[in-house]
């Protein structure tokens, strides 16, 4: 009789990545894209930075690095206010983003098959 463990990872989830790379610079990949859609959503490279669980001046750094990738910033800073500023997606940044998430999902339904009979090779994870 199977445990539930077995059970559970007889067919485990296999998502390819992707990562978009400028030589062997990453322009924009699934960590980066992440913290692009927590700034989105919370207005705020801090905020976006605590509910991804990174330092902020990890965040500050991939912000960085997506914005000298491309050809016109995908972050902007926002100042003053009430709540002292933030920061938020350019018009690009939101285009960047909706384009990486659409090539994620292409990348995904094109693998499907292979990535099902790669399933059926790999070693079952015990975590």
């Amino acid at each position: 009789m199977a445990s539930g463990l077995e059970c559970l990872m007889r067919d485990p989830k296999l998502t390819p990545k992707i990562r978009v790379l400028i030589g062997a610079v990453v322009a924009i990949g699934p960590g980066r894209a992440d913290l692009l859609e927590a700034i989105s959503r919370s207005g705020s490279i801090s905020a976006a930075a605590r509910r991804l669980g990174m330092s902020y001046r990890r965040a500050w750094l991939l912000v960085d690095a997506v914005n000298r990738s491309f050809r016109r910033p995908l972050v902007e800073r926002v100042t003053g206010g009430r709540g002292g500023g933030g920061a938020r997606l350019t018009r690009q940044g939101e285009d960047a983003l909706r384009l990486y998430r659409a090539i994620e999902r292409k990348a995904a339904r094109s693998v499907r098959s292979e990535l099902s009979r790669l399933a059926r090779n790999l070693r079952r994870s015990t975590r």
